[in-house]
């Protein structure tokens, strides 16, 4: 099933802070605060008129805050993010952040890209975790409304030099962020480069369907498109087998408890300390825009549906969030209180000749797609 085919379009109605913006698109934006450096961060806001927002900084493109409506039509935070500026400047836990130039993991933070080594800096234990020290959740993005037909949309430009973090290439990023009438959140991602380089982008948001601040969301129920995952080492960096999850813990074919084997003597799960690992993503053809995803509260009846054109998914677990980090909900954050959707090219794929290429030439343009849906069961 196909994202178009689940979520038909709906007649244009634009709101902003629930006061109707005609003419204008529907986004609206406020200060939020000023880096250690002097630079302004601003706080944008989207809103529909079906009980849903969205906000986001400019900052990273940090998404803070999404509120959707339970059961009973009761609108609630549904993603984790931190207190203030501060916080996400700290650049702890990339709670809604765009995470790039590349997604996840890279072995002791080298690859070799046409005969030439290229070296990262090394951030998560021996290897480079989500482009570095000056990954794209660090950076100021400039925000410009963007006129859609059925809801509102805006759009997150960076250009990210050469050399940044030592990634070969100018990279000129642009990011669309497009909240839609049907409830549902769409995330564009589009790139070019000047030199061969390797782009893996996603959105880091941590959902816990009860409720921002609501405790532990591993009683939630997980279904995963998948029939392979691939398996790591002890860092967390793919061995490069593509394994079946029938007969293992990694099985999410069918909607059940995300905790229903989270504490199985499973070395997979050992290892991670929980899920955190890439899933290999059913597609009839690639690049297609299709199912990924779906995870259930039966405490709010809240619903939501992932939909991507990436070839792979990453589900974490928080695993490391450990109680001493203080969350907007004015709540200690720990570990479970959400999970990931991380749509993504596979990690390490740099250093693996027989995952999806990650590669982006000039004269390219890199394009991918990922849709959160929501809804009820109400």
């Amino acid at each position: 099933m196909t994202y178009t085919h689940a979520i038909g379009l709906v007649g244009m109605a634009v709101f902003a802070l629930g006061i109707v913006n005609a003419g204008a698109a529907g986004l609206t934006h406020a200060p939020y605060g000023t880096l250690p450096d002097g630079r302004a961060v601003d706080m944008y806001t989207m809103q529909n008129d079906h009980g849903m927002t969205v906000k986001f900084l400019s900052l990273g493109g940090y998404i803070t805050e999404i509120d959707v409506p339970d059961r009973h039509g009761h609108p609630h935070d549904v993603v984790l993010s931190h207190a203030d500026l501060a916080g996400y400047d700290s650049n702890v836990g990339y709670f809604g952040a765009i995470v790039g130039r590349y997604a996840n993991r890279i072995a002791k933070g080298t690859f070799t890209l046409n005969g030439t080594t290229y070296h990262l800096p090394l951030n998560n234990g021996p290897n480079s975790l989500h482009g570095g020290t000056q990954g794209f959740n660090t950076q100021l993005w400039q925000v410009t409304p963007r006129s859609v037909p059925d809801g509102v949309s805006a759009v997150l430009a960076y250009t990210s030099p050469d050399g940044q973090d030592g990634y070969p290439g100018t990279l000129a990023v642009q990011v669309t962020y497009t909240l839609e009438q049907s409830n549902a959140l769409r995330i564009d991602y589009q790139a070019t480069t000047d030199k061969p380089t390797v782009i893996n982008l996603t959105n880091h948001s941590y959902f816990n369907l009860d409720g921002n601040g609501s405790g532990s969301a591993l009683h939630q129920l997980l279904q995963i498109n998948a029939d392979s995952y691939t398996p790591t080492d002890a860092t967390q960096i793919p061995t490069g087998q593509i394994a079946p999850v029938a007969g293992t813990p990694m099985d999410f074919r069918t909607l059940h408890p995300i905790d229903a084997q989270i504490r199985a003597p499973f070395e997979q799960i050992i290892l991670a300390h929980g899920y955190d690992h890439n899933w290999v993503l059913n597609k009839t053809r690639p690049g297609e825009l299709s199912f990924a995803a779906k995870a259930y509260s039966p405490k709010t009846g809240r619903i939501i549906e992932v939909y991507t054109t990436e070839p792979g998914i990453q589900i974490y677990t928080s695993n490391y969030l450990q109680g001493n980090l203080m969350g907007s909900s004015h709540t200690l954050y720990r570990q479970g209180d959400g999970y990931t959707f991380e749509t993504q090219h596979f990690p390490d794929s740099p250093n693996h000749p027989n995952f999806p290429s990650t590669v982006l030439n000039p004269g390219q343009t890199f394009h991918s797609t990922t849709v959160f849906r929501f809804s009820t069961d109400g």
